[in-house]
């Protein structure tokens, strides 16, 4: 198995691909999936807290779907307090933030503790994998009725691979997730929005556009991955993805889901951030990537060594090697059992 997968990623990462691996893709994105006859035989389908085959069909067709009311509240809060703590005394720590800021373009990735606490409670900021220091980050991101959707739509154990802590709207530009996030099997690759706030119109709320993770796959210059060797840029690829699903006419819809519902989304789903219309709104969210069992067997900063696995809920996080030390340091959570 490991022979193949280092194979694979020779075959992806140097031959320049023009589309994912057919051989490789998850069932459901095969050709006319058989989706009822993968519900009959599917065994968990009876504990999850929605309708399995109508999920399935409605992500089949548009790359997305909505669960709705399915993380409790107390859970999101419990996370939120240890962003807070992580955010107040930041002097402490030294969790990995992107500072998306002109002064910032050289080196946008900082230590939190090296970063003006004006500029860390401000727009164009994200918290790197504090999932790794927060024990109620790792159990947010793999809830039961997560991992239960994502689960099927692999036909595998799910592995959170990523998150991302966003106290604004990112205002990202359109674009899509696998040029950018890249398992060691591109096309086993999901995400998860989990709103740690009701999210307003008016706070730069995440669109996207039903159905579009269909579309012809953009070009690089270099095949559909995003690297130093790319000739074309985040901004090509932007103008590229709002035109086509304008010429498919594809609807772009706004995202306006309440604390406590998550949305799923395919890895090729189009998608960005609106403008923050009213600068005092927060849009407070925790954004995770998922790959499948096969898709991620090594974490991505250590592929020469075996993970250190924690598994919840029937899914798997990696222990990230480069925190030696500080892993669930944040380990007021490991009491919580949903």
């Amino acid at each position: 198995m490991i022979n193949r997968i280092k194979q694979y990623l020779k075959k992806q990462f140097i031959s320049f691909p023009t589309d994912f691996d057919q051989e490789t893709l998850p069932w459901i994105d095969i050709d006319k999936a058989n989706i009822p006859d993968f519900v009959n035989q599917y065994t968990f389908s009876d504990h999850l807290p929605f309708d399995l085959q109508e999920k399935l069909t409605f992500w089949e067709k548009n790359g997305y779907v909505i669960l709705e009311n399915i993380i409790p509240e107390n859970l999101i809060d419990f996370y939120m307090k240890d962003v807070d703590e992580l955010i107040q005394h930041k002097d402490q720590y030294n969790t990995e933030i992107r500072i998306d800021l002109p002064e910032y373009v050289k080196n946008p990735v900082q230590p939190i503790s090296s970063v003006p606490i004006d500029i860390l409670m401000g727009r164009y900021v994200k918290i790197n994998d504090f999932h790794n220091q927060s024990v109620y980050g790792k159990k947010l991101m793999l809830h039961s009725g997560i991992v239960g959707f994502l689960q099927a739509i692999f036909n595998q154990t799910p592995v959170a691979m990523q998150s991302l802590t966003f106290l604004y709207g990112s205002q990202q530009a359109t674009h899509q997730d696998f040029p950018y996030v890249t398992s060691q099997i591109p096309s086993h690759l999901a995400a998860a929005w989990i709103p740690l706030e009701d999210v307003h119109a008016d706070a730069g709320p995440l669109y996207y556009f039903a159905g579009s993770h269909k579309i012809k796959k953009f070009k690089f210059g270099n095949g559909i991955f995003y690297n130093e060797h790319s000739k074309k840029n985040p901004d090509d690829f932007a103008i590229y993805l709002d035109k086509l699903c304008a010429q498919k006419k594809l609807k772009k819809e706004t995202l306006l889901i309440k604390k406590g519902d998550v949305l799923i989304w395919h890895a090729s789903l189009v998608h960005g951030g609106d403008s923050i219309v009213n600068p005092l709104l927060t849009r407070k969210s925790f954004v995770c990537h998922y790959s499948s069992l096969e898709g991620y067997q090594w974490h991505r900063k250590a592929m020469d060594q075996e993970p250190t696995r924690y598994k919840y809920n029937g899914g798997e996080v990696f222990d990230n090697p480069s925190l030696q030390g500080i892993e669930n340091s944040f380990k007021v959570g490991e009491s919580y059992q949903e």
